[in-house]
């Protein structure tokens, strides 16, 4: 009987043993699902950051959108949304006169690419009806391509007049984007004098290319120190060798919002969020060159979040100025040409406006070989006296290529 009783207790034992670990199992499993659900809401473990609260509490951002939804959404075409995975999303902020400059960037993009495009246009409220009016005045065909979303120009209440007025007017604008595009994974940014010499994909394709810390793509502000601005005149930190252009700016703005950057400012890692205001207070009496310094200073900080394409994916007219120095476009010729310092506008570099124009004046559904690259190429042999011109074969060498695939596709669809 003694026997029986014993293993009767035993089995009892056992059995609450076993019910104990199914809690402790079910538990636990609880846990790692509000763990999960918190990490998909965006909850965040700041506990190893709280030291630099501080500077995270001054204010500045006020009057930034809470979401990223456009004041004037436009919907070209129903066929863009079918692709919409494939889209490369490029923004531009245009203000003042840039508004003609902007189009002939936006056609240039429009031209070459093959795969669908989401224009992000940042402008001055006088300026909305002709940006909308003037891309719903483009052919069905080319409309079929893009949609679009116009936004107003947007900077924190604090400093608003700074901000605004920083360097280019407006153009401090890019630096805000990752906080307003909230909804938006991945962009490129491009300033309005930027032309498109191939399809806009093939940059965007480079995001593929980062590495798990980079989360932005940039080209060096020079090739040749011995012309370079930041090394010889900067009087803030700047990345690497000779700085960085922030002309062409490839993000993914998912990792903008993530990250915590260090700077020379606090001990703490700052977000994005908090970063920009105490930076520009503690540089706005040294910089120069606007928001793009600020961008120096960070990654100067950061290097390891920034991905450096060549020269030929930002060519200026410093790249041939003082004569050629880009050798990644004398091998393969420029992929994005890039007509700063109003270049597209005098006579300074006959060759750069010569592209330009080309471009603008180009009629939509014309032959490109014969309406585009044909004019193209007689104007660039009268620019010849200047270093630039003597490299502008370099401006058509991809130019022709992607001329080429385009009237092989028109051809094949006839």
């Amino acid at each position: 009987m003694r026997c029986y009783l014993l293993a009767f207790l035993l089995c009892m034992v056992l059995s609450f043993l076993s019910l104990l670990y199914v809690f402790s199992q079910l538990a636990s499993t609880l846990e790692d699902t509000d763990g999960w659900a918190a990490r998909e809401h965006g909850i965040r473990d700041r506990s190893s950051h709280e030291s630099g609260r501080l500077l995270r509490k001054m204010p500045g951002l006020a009057g930034l959108p809470d979401r990223g939804e456009g004041l004037d959404s436009e919907r070209v075409d129903s066929s863009v949304k079918k692709h919409s995975d494939e889209r490369s999303h490029l923004a531009v902020v245009a203000c003042g006169s840039r508004l003609e400059e902007t189009l002939t960037m936006l056609k240039s993009a429009v031209l070459f690419s093959k795969k669908p495009l989401h224009f992000y246009v940042f402008a001055e409220e006088e300026l909305h009806n002709s940006f909308r009016d003037a891309l719903k005045s483009w052919p069905r065909v080319v409309q079929a391509q893009f949609n679009f979303t116009i936004y107003h120009i947007t900077f924190p209440k604090e400093n608003e007049k700074e901000w605004k007025k920083l360097f280019k007017p407006c153009a401090s604008q890019r630096l805000f984007l990752p906080l307003i595009l909230k909804e938006v994974d991945s962009l490129l940014y491009v300033d309005t004098d930027i032309l498109f010499l191939q399809p806009v994909e093939h940059i965007w394709a480079l995001l593929t290319q980062f590495n798990s810390s980079q989360l932005a793509a940039m080209a060096p502000e020079h090739e040749e120190p011995r012309i370079g601005w930041y090394n010889r005149f900067a009087r803030h930190p700047y990345y690497g060798k000779t700085g960085i252009n922030s002309g062409v700016m490839l993000m993914n703005m998912t990792r903008f919002r993530e990250k915590f950057f260090k700077n020379d400012m606090t001990a703490a890692a700052l977000q994005w969020e908090e970063i920009l205001m105490p930076l520009f207070q503690k540089y706005k009496l040294n910089i120069t060159w606007g928001d793009q310094d600020l961008l120096n200073i960070i990654f100067h900080h950061n290097p390891e979040s920034l991905y450096v394409f060549p020269c030929q994916w930002n060519y200026r007219p410093d790249h041939c100025i003082y004569g050629s120095n880009c050798k990644q476009a004398e091998q393969e010729g420029v992929f994005i040409l890039h007509g700063n310092r109003g270049v597209y506008h005098d006579d300074k570099q006959p060759a750069f406006r010569a592209v330009y124009e080309a471009i603008q004046k180009y009629p939509f559904g014309e032959n490109m070989e014969t309406s585009l690259l044909q004019p193209l190429e007689a104007s660039l042999q009268t620019t010849t006296h200047t270093y630039c011109g003597r490299s502008s074969h370099l401006f058509t060498k991809r130019l022709k290529q992607s001329i080429t695939s385009v009237q092989q596709d028109i051809t094949k669809r006839r």
